[in-house]
């Protein structure tokens, strides 16, 4: 846990926190992480199923075609007597990004407190450290210099949203390379990429910010990392399905390398968002919810001019064919197909009240842990069903999960160590304190 976070936001205003012993602390931050992994886990559980039902990767419906699309569940038209399938997969992340960025405002606002103002309660008025240890705004001069220093553009507002901004696009463009991908390889092989996303993210935060990491970090990175990729690879799906593409058809050398080109982008994208947001919290005095905020407006904003746009045919991006713009295809849908909106409107809920819990996560625990939660759910979810169905896993599963939880017992251990090492710091202190 880095120097800024600080766990349990919603009892920061309490007088005793500063005085909080390490244990105390400890179960605090334990509580707070596990907070957030069961509301990751609950939220994108019920995400998933809503997307299911609004938006799935659909197999080739022709031999003529050549992509796969985005389609969804049939949806009976307003007069029952035919089903139609929705495939506007650009409108519904813009439907999920403008609600998540009314979330996050709604409980920026709900927990401001009375002296802020908006600007403040936005995250866009930082207190810059000066080298004799006093904090001033950086906008301000002390005024007694003749020439006053030039104000460090390393913390300005321009360059705080040039980076939600940088944030924003990668996210827009991260998931066409992941849909792309499946046209050419494997569903399989596809999660069994991103099943190795720590790595990139890890990658990302020392190629771009020259982060630096633990020892015990790299090897919990790679005890997950091959533990999750031991648990799918020996999962007891067919073979069959591993040497066909997400379309069906068998994959040629070629165009695995065109699927695995498509599928390393779409993770180093990955990479680059985490690592860019970890470096935010890092200059940045700003919360988990403000970050939410304004990337997700500047998603709205990027997929609304994007699906504004009269797009020609572009795969999984813009599936239509007839030259007009995603929006109006969109809503002239869901006008004739009024079925689609309780899980489209389920789809954006559940993802907007899930992102609360994921900058939570990133604001007080990092990119890492935040990665870690979210390949795990799966994990975690098919151990669960073994022990609540009886469902059975194969040993190279087992094998993988138990790799997967020392590694997670290895963070553990370590964190657990940190905290009795201040503890006996702290007593040492107290006693030098009383023998005064």
């Amino acid at each position: 846990m880095t120097a800024r976070s600080r766990p349990l936001t919603w009892l920061r205003a309490s007088p005793t926190l500063s005085a909080l012993s390490p244990d105390e602390n400890a179960a605090a931050e334990a509580l707070t992480l596990a907070l957030c992994v069961v509301g990751v886990y609950s939220m994108f559980l019920l995400w998933a199923i809503a997307q299911e039902r609004c938006m799935t990767l659909s197999p080739i419906s022709s031999p003529t075609d050549q992509h796969n699309s985005l389609v969804s569940a049939p949806f009976k038209s307003i007069d029952g007597t035919s089903s139609h399938k929705f495939k506007s997969a650009l409108f519904l992340g813009t439907c999920q990004s403008a609600l998540s960025s009314i979330s996050a405002l709604i409980y920026i606002l709900c927990r401001r407190k009375s002296t802020d103002t908006l600007p403040q309660s936005l995250g866009l008025h930082h207190v810059e450290p000066l080298s004799n240890g006093v904090a001033i705004p950086n906008e301000k001069h002390h005024r007694h210099h003749a020439h006053p220093p030039k104000p460090s553009t390393r913390y300005s507002h321009k360059a705080l949203l040039l980076s939600y901004l940088q944030c924003s696009v990668f996210i827009t463009s991260a998931a066409p390379f992941g849909f792309a991908a499946l046209s050419y390889i494997s569903y399989p092989a596809m999660v069994l990429g991103k099943s190795c996303k720590l790595v990139p993210v890890m990658i990302m935060n020392v190629l771009l910010y020259r982060r630096k990491f633990a020892p015990h970090k790299y090897l919990v990175v790679f005890m997950v990392t091959i533990g999750i990729t031991i648990f799918m690879g020996f999962g007891n799906d067919k073979k069959g399905k591993s040497h066909a593409s997400g379309n069906g058809q068998t994959q040629t050398p070629y165009a695995n390398i065109i699927g695995i080109s498509y599928l390393l982008i779409n993770l180093a994208l990955d990479g680059a968002i985490n690592s860019t947001q970890d470096e935010i919290f890092t200059r940045h005095k700003v919360t988990g919810q403000q970050m939410m905020f304004w990337i997700n407006v500047f998603c709205t904003v990027l997929t609304s001019i994007l699906s504004i746009l009269p797009l020609p045919y572009i795969p999984v991006i813009h599936p239509s064919t007839d030259g007009q713009s995603e929006l109006w295809g969109a809503l002239t849908f869901i006008q004739n197909h009024p079925s689609i909106i309780v899980p489209l409107a389920q789809f954006a809920l559940t993802g907007a009240l899930g992102q609360l819990f994921i900058f939570e996560t990133l604001q007080h625990f990092g990119s890492l842990t935040l990665v870690t939660i979210t390949l795990t759910r799966k994990l975690f979810t098919m151990v669960l069903s073994v022990i609540v169905y009886n469902h059975t896993l194969t040993m190279g599963q087992w094998l993988g999960a138990a790799v997967v939880f020392a590694g997670i017992s290895v963070e553990a251990f370590v964190k657990r160590k940190d905290v009795h090492a201040k503890r006996v710091i702290q007593e040492k202190e107290k006693a030098k304190i009383k023998s005064l």
